[in-house]
């Protein structure tokens, strides 16, 4: 019988994250990326939103490599498989290749907020909520 964890990650903070819909009552982690922080330079107001946000979801939080720290949660609930939402980012790729090489993964969609295929500067959220209000609220 398969045993899963819950990866949740940055792109899907959502209580209504379709991993943890899914799978209720499944054991989660989310993992501060210390590279991804220093590389991105996050702001203490960005990363305590995302500590905010952490707190209403039923998750552990741990801090270091992604990959390692959600293989070793994956090892202590002899879990074979790690289920996660889908992301854009590449970096999500690369960390989906470290997870693979050692347990399967189940990767869901997940619906977007609003349909667009332009840019849009995801730094800032009034820069990201300038471009959504208009496709959002007109609908």
């Amino acid at each position: 019988m398969p045993n899963q964890i819950i990866w949740v990650h940055g792109d899907c903070l959502s209580p209504k994250n379709p991993a943890l819909d899914e799978y209720p009552n499944t054991p989660a982690i989310w993992v501060w990326d210390d590279a991804l922080l220093a590389e991105w330079q996050i702001s203490l107001k960005r990363i305590t939103f995302i500590y905010e946000c952490l707190l209403e979801l039923p998750v552990v939080i741990r801090r270091g490599d992604v990959a390692k720290e959600v293989l070793s949660f994956a090892k202590e609930h002899n879990a074979n498989t790690v289920v996660t939402a889908d992301s854009p980012s590449p970096r999500f790729d690369k960390i989906c290749d470290e997870i693979e090489s050692s347990k399967k993964l189940e990767i869901f969609e997940v619906d977007p907020f609003f349909e667009y295929d332009g840019f849009i500067d995801l730094k800032r959220f009034s820069r990201y909520w300038k471009v959504a209000q208009k496709y959002v609220f007109e609908q």
